[in-house]
């Protein structure tokens, strides 16, 4: 959980939470329209970090289901079968690390090379929103794919868990003392600059810095992406809806993006 908000004035709650699942899954979770969503990009991440997670830690199946008509899987396999079928996974795996390796060597961008390492990637998400429920009603379910099943689970605990602070704006990656020194219009900015990397950090793993930040802020909205600037929010005196927020006036909105 990154930001759990009360709205002061009717109790409407916004949570932003950082998921990680694998890539795979990917396309289902973005079929969910109440959600804003920013996420981890090919393009973005160095070719090399890539190639590393994927040879050392590349995202697998949690459930290993046989093979039978309909879109279920049916009983996981077993023994030499189950064995053999994750040993050739990490071996599509390696060899799509290799075949990475030697076109970053060729002078490759890394949007272009980091596509054939797709299939083993971690994603790494930032979501924000106030309707929660017909998700997990989906995603929660028997009839499920059970890595989606596995990653609404883990958001529903995160939330359960989680207890929510009374306050009229709802900032992610934004510090207390941020907050409390600048104008609220600039640390929405911040915010808007940290969840387009989906990170509070850089992809390097550096500190963020508030003036570049805020630069990147800046280019991103004039240049019109406009997903990061859905995450931040002013509480509204009301339940009314502000684009996919109830309760809650997007700054996307704000700026009419």
């Amino acid at each position: 959980m990154i930001a759990h908000s009360a709205n002061p004035y009717t109790g409407k709650e916004l949570m932003t939470m950082s998921l990680v699942y694998p890539r795979f899954v990917h396309s289902e979770f973005m079929t969910h329209r109440v959600f804003s969503r920013n996420a981890m990009s090919s393009r973005a991440v160095p070719v090399q970090k890539m190639i590393d997670q994927v040879r050392n830690d590349p995202a697998m199946p949690i459930h290993w289901g046989s093979n039978k008509p309909g879109m279920q899987a049916g009983e996981e396999l077993t023994g030499g079968d189950l064995i053999t079928s994750k040993h050739l996974w990490k071996k599509a795996a390696e060899e799509a690390a290799n075949s990475a390796q030697h076109m970053m060597t060729l002078g490759l961008h890394k949007q272009v090379v980091n596509r054939i390492l797709e299939p083993f990637q971690w994603m790494h998400t930032i979501v924000s929103a106030t309707e929660w429920e017909n998700f997990f009603d989906l995603r929660i379910s028997d009839m499920a794919e059970p890595n989606m099943r596995q990653l609404a689970q883990c958001m529903k605990m995160c939330i359960d868990l989680s207890v929510p602070a009374e306050t009229e704006y709802h900032v992610p990656y934004v510090s207390d003392e941020e907050i409390r020194n600048n104008p609220i219009g600039y640390v929405m900015m911040l915010s808007a600059a940290r969840c387009a990397r989906a990170s509070y950090l850089n992809h390097d793993g550096s500190a963020p810095d508030a003036v570049k930040d805020y630069a990147l802020a800046k280019m991103l909205k004039e240049s019109r992406h406009a997903s990061p600037f859905e995450h931040q929010a002013e509480a509204l005196g009301t339940d009314d809806q502000s684009r996919n927020f109830i309760g809650w006036e997007q700054q996307r909105a704000m700026m009419y993006l």
